[in-house]
């Protein structure tokens, strides 16, 4: 397939209730292991590349490197590849879209982007969300590629799941806003209630990813709230760790 190609591919294989499971890797070697098991499409880990090379999450990880690991990535696989591009690496949308450009020439046709402030406090006002969107996808369509862009909110992600009740109106205003705005798929990061999940996807005008952490642990139930897209976020690196402590610990 062509970049164009994969990148209609990846936006076709998010079908509700019977979602894109997305098994994050960091690297060009687990990227060709999940594509090797069967997967349609690879999704890096921000959290997992990072401390794979030895930095810690929030764009601590240099932009340029993170691109050459892009680039290794990309040349590795035949099938699409979506990068967990935290909030764009910049904060005005011509900077972010500039940034995002260079994902997509390392081979990227998907990216998650997220509301969070990196390096700051709270989540973007919604109208700043929206117009870094907005520029995110002209730059796509300048480059001639449908990027898949996941709108990921933190409204839910490291917060009181009592709370999450509470921040449901501000998670589907913020849903409608980005769609509005250009983006393809919604991404509620720490929403594990199942009862929340599918009000969220039955409101939705987007396809909803959930992280599978918590409460969230089989893809048949996900798939049944309604869930387009289910991602496993930094869990596999975290077992990736815990197996080779376990094989280094067992050296007779």
């Amino acid at each position: 397939m062509s970049q164009a190609e994969k990148a209609t591919r990846l936006a076709s294989l998010h079908q509700k209730g019977s979602p894109l499971v997305l098994y994050n890797i960091w690297d060009a070697g687990g990227a060709k292991a999940v594509e090797d098991a069967g997967a349609p499409a690879v999704a890096t880990g921000s959290w997992s590349m990072a401390a794979a090379h030895g930095y810690y999450d929030g764009e601590a990880i240099p932009l340029d490197f993170v691109l050459r690991i892009v680039g290794r990535i990309s040349a590795s696989v035949d099938v699409p590849v979506t990068v967990d591009f935290e909030g764009g690496y910049a904060t005005g949308p011509d900077e972010v879209a500039e940034n995002v450009r260079k994902v997509i020439r390392a081979g990227a046709v998907g990216i998650n982007f997220e509301d969070r402030v990196v390096k700051g406090e709270g989540l973007h006002a919604i109208s700043a969300q929206t117009a870094r969107i907005r520029a995110i996808k002209s730059v796509a369509a300048d480059e001639g590629i449908l990027l898949v862009l996941n709108a990921r909110t933190d409204l839910f992600l490291g917060t009181d799941p009592a709370s999450h009740a509470d921040h449901l109106a501000q998670a589907l205003e913020r849903e409608a806003a980005y769609a509005e705005a250009g983006a393809d798929c919604f991404f509620v990061p720490g929403l594990t209630d199942a009862r929340l999940i599918f009000e969220v996807t039955e409101r939705a005008s987007l396809p909803v990813n959930v992280m599978m952490t918590g409460e969230l642990a089989s893809i048949k139930d996900v798939a049944l709230l309604g869930v387009s897209r289910a991602s496993y976020g930094p869990g596999p690196f975290f077992e990736f760790l815990a197996n080779l402590k376990a094989a280094c610990t067992s050296i007779k």
